[in-house]
């Protein structure tokens, strides 16, 4: 009977667990609202990263070189993160206005 109830619950819970895998997948790109969602997500973690570099390098942790080089790399990956949010902000905005 304990055999029985074991195996139950093994096949329940690898039922659940595959729930996701079992489902039909789309195979849509997401939409400008899902990308900016996205986008706008990674512009935060991308800053709280620059504070938490700005944080070490204040504490000690970080000496000067590898801060300068932390620093520029980050700020550009946070650059390159507005530009895209703005084009889509952009083309978002023009189809608003176009009649």
């Amino acid at each position: 009977m304990e055999l029985l109830l074991a195996v139950a619950i093994v096949v329940a819970v690898a039922l659940f667990v595959t729930v996701p895998l079992r489902r039909p997948r789309r195979d849509e790109a997401p939409g400008p609202e899902a990308e900016l969602a996205d986008l706008e997500a990674r512009k935060e973690a991308k800053y709280r990263e620059i504070r938490d570099a700005e944080a070490d390098h204040a504490a000690g942790k970080l000496g000067d070189e590898d801060y300068e080089r932390m620093d520029r790399e980050l700020r550009a990956e946070a650059v390159e993160l507005l530009k895209r949010i703005d084009r889509i902000r952009g083309a978002r905005q023009a189809n608003r206005e176009a009649p």
